[in-house]
């Protein structure tokens, strides 16, 4: 995998499972409890015996999986995670050796940062994106946006201290790829085989990332008039001012009159997110398409249609 492929896979599941698995008769039953709550991730630590031994069976029965190797602190471990299939590899601090030694077999390699130092060492190693660690203890979100200023070329990726309640916060921030936390499958649970409840967080997870609402209902009209008279009725009826914007008027901002018709039979329901990008990547995954010929850059029609009424997914 390309280093920006891999920047890029991060970036679209948006927040990464960081994993400590004993037995490794755990390792698929795990897998698939990730992939069912919307999360094709895991970071599987180098923290147990049974860690190269999970990686192999996670990338073995599911080859689209995003597995990599966490607490990666040597060469040999690089090696081992390499030989089991890992896609990349992750470390809590910066070691030169183990860097090099990434680029050299073709690992792409995050390594961990704390503070400006660090980034100065990253940076001369030829690396900008980091895992910022331990994030929460190290001044949270508040002090990547500091390193950002000065550092402006650098992306992150927060772990530790990271959870339910304030992983969406640390998404906001552009300069942030994904948040990397052991709360969606946390050791007890995997211990347990808490199946059910690991699939329930990362399906929390996933609807709070996204943060899905209905924008507006859009109508299809057969003229400007049409248009216009349906947006007079919701003012007279509902004190909604309308609000001409061109190719359609509108009511408030829930309901939008076409001023001629558009896709979809009867109209278009807009869906509002705040990460278009994954969005669309948990779409696919449920079997939804983009229709690309509608691609704006903040918006993009799905071609599934629902009841007459295309849909129309928009970045917040």
């Amino acid at each position: 995998m390309e280093y920006e492929d891999y920047v890029a896979a991060l970036r679209r599941t948006g927040v990464i499972p960081v994993v400590k698995i004993e037995n490794e008769k755990d390792a698929l039953p795990l897998a698939e409890a990730l992939r069912k709550g919307g999360i094709n991730a895991a970071e599987i630590t180098f923290r147990t015996a049974a860690a190269e031994k999970c990686i192999a069976a996670m990338t073995a029965a599911f080859p689209d999986m995003l597995v990599g190797a966490g607490t990666v602190l040597t060469a040999e471990q690089a090696d081992k995670a390499k030989a089991a299939g890992a896609k990349f590899c992750v470390a809590p601090a910066f070691n030169e050796k183990v860097v090099q030694h990434c680029k050299e077999i073709g690992m792409p390699f995050t390594a961990g940062v704390s503070n400006a130092g660090d980034i100065e060492r990253a940076l001369d190693a030829g690396i900008d994106f980091v895992k910022f660690f331990p994030a929460e203890q190290a001044g949270g979100l508040p002090y990547i946006k500091a390193l950002s200023a000065p550092y402006s070329s650098v992306r992150f990726m927060p772990t530790g201290g990271i959870g339910e309640d304030n992983f969406q916060e640390y998404l906001s921030f552009g300069k942030v790829v994904c948040c990397g936390g052991s709360w969606l499958a946390a050791e007890k649970l995997v211990k347990a085989r808490k199946w059910e409840e690991i699939t329930a967080l990362c399906r929390r997870a996933v609807n709070k990332m996204l943060d899905f609402s209905i924008e507006h209902v859009g109508v299809n009209c057969e003229s400007a008039e049409t248009a216009a008279e349906g947006a007079a009725f919701f003012e007279r009826a509902f004190s909604l001012a309308p609000d001409d914007r061109g190719a359609s008027v509108f009511a408030g901002t829930a309901v939008e009159f076409m001023k001629s018709p558009y896709l979809g039979a009867n109209g278009h329901i807009a869906i509002g997110t705040a990460s278009l990008e994954r969005a669309e990547y948990q779409l696919r995954m449920r079997g939804f398409e983009a229709d690309e010929s509608t691609r704006s850059a903040r918006a993009v029609y799905l071609k599934d249609r629902v009841c007459g009424f295309a849909v129309h997914l928009l970045q917040k």
